[in-house]
């Protein structure tokens, strides 16, 4: 990234090879929508380069998912989207049934993931399905580690709930 902060734009491949899985995968799990989610990664990606004098130096990651974190944000705001119009089965994997043992539970997770507040399965998308660490979310939403542990428990408890009101309705 100090690279690409001194105008050598062709080392942003670099990045956008290593980081764009993850960051489609954030988006996608944030707005379970796959066409809105390769638009959101590529924005990141044009932002990381237009915003480039702002990184300043710390940890690329936080930084990157800050950006990503902002534009999701953005795109709720302007498409003032609701929980009831998530199809959660769009963001499951491509293989069949068959192929996968699980397949059901995780479709039971995703549907239970969709029926938590955008702000919530944020909390969990960022800390469990992307790894970051708990000091890295706290400087992304302006929050300290321990609310970021209590946020996370509460609604990792909250999403044990749903998925098994939806393991009765199965």
């Amino acid at each position: 990234m100090l690279a690409i902060q001194r105008d050598k734009l062709d080392k942003l491949k670099i990045l956008f090879d290593r980081y764009q899985h993850r960051v489609f995968s954030y988006c996608l799990k944030s707005t379970q929508n796959r066409e809105d989610s390769s638009d959101l990664t590529q924005s990141v990606f044009v932002r990381v380069m237009k915003y480039r004098k702002s990184y300043n130096g710390n940890r690329f990651e936080t930084w990157l998912f800050q950006i990503a974190r902002n534009l999701v944000k953005d795109h709720f705001r302007k498409l003032k989207i609701h929980n009831d119009q998530f199809n959660p089965v769009d963001i499951l994997p491509d293989y069949a049934e068959e192929e996968n043992p699980n397949f059901e539970n995780e479709q039971k997770l995703h549907v239970a993931l969709s029926r938590l507040s955008n702000d919530k399965r944020e909390l969990l998308v960022m800390s469990k399905f992307q790894g970051l660490k708990y000091e890295q979310i706290a400087k992304i939403r302006e929050s300290t580690v321990s609310a970021i542990k209590v946020q996370v428990h509460r609604t990792i408890k909250e999403l044990r709930i749903l998925y098994f009101e939806i393991d009765e309705e199965y």
